[in-house]
């Protein structure tokens, strides 16, 4: 059955595993959208570098990062500026912003740049629709922060909530681009800290486990480079 409907908003993560961005357009391709993850912390651990995320510092959620400049062109990146717990901002290759990390972090890290993103899923964005955000509201019996689901693209559809669990291999449309939708998104237990605070809802995972097996949103895979912007028409089909 065809679902339409429109882009309701459009977010981009430039470090991974930080606070990120809401943006009136995006370009994207079969690596994602430009800019998003392209941004990366590592640690050591056991002897071996290791990609740092929220899982391991929840800390991380607290620092939001940000491309003030730049119009996200696919194939490129530029320097994303980052905002500390404190307010304080810091360009990416600024000189004291790894002893920043650390200090605030609790442990040395290492800052690295991949064009091409660093999704969970390579060669993905992440797809989320606000009758399921909202059902979950309901079941839950509260608000919940849509910054939790680490969303690219959140649209309003004419389907029912959770619907997505059943889309894997269909297509979505948005303004000029086609995406191959892949598989529901199976969540881990980033979505369970709140952005702001940290705190953690171990109910939330409980419940999407125990209601939804643990999906999320859907997974969606670009046929070849578009701009989108919210407002798009969107079509499921």
């Amino acid at each position: 059955m065809t679902a339409r409907g429109t882009v309701l908003a459009l977010n981009r993560w430039p470090v991974k595993s930080m606070g990120g961005e809401p943006v009136a357009t995006f370009a994207l391709d079969r690596d994602g959208v430009a800019g998003d993850r392209a941004h990366v912390l590592y640690d050591v651990h056991r002897g071996a570098p290791r990609q740092l995320t929220a899982r391991q510092v929840p800390r991380l959620l607290a620092w939001d990062a940000t491309y003030p400049n730049w119009d996200g062109t696919v194939g490129q990146t530029a320097p994303a500026t980052l905002t500390a717990p404190d307010g304080t901002r810091h360009a990416w290759d600024a000189p004291e912003l790894p002893a920043r990390l650390a200090e605030d972090l609790g442990r040395p890290v290492t800052l690295c740049v991949d064009a091409r993103g660093r999704p969970d899923l390579r060669e993905s964005i992440l797809v989320t629709t606000r009758a399921s955000h909202e059902a979950l509201e309901q079941e839950l019996g509260r608000t919940l922060d849509r910054r939790r689901w680490r969303t690219n693209v959140h649209v309003e559809l004419d389907a029912r909530a959770f619907a997505e669990e059943h889309w894997e291999g269909r297509t979505l449309r948005i303004g000029e681009a086609t995406l191959e939708l892949l598989h529901p998104c199976a969540r881990c237990v980033i979505p369970a800290r709140d952005p702001d605070t940290q705190e953690k809802a171990a109910d939330l995972l409980r419940h999407l486990t125990r209601a939804h097996g643990g999906l999320f949103g859907i997974n969606a895979r670009a046929h070849g480079p578009a701009r989108i912007r919210v407002g798009d028409p969107a079509t499921i089909f």
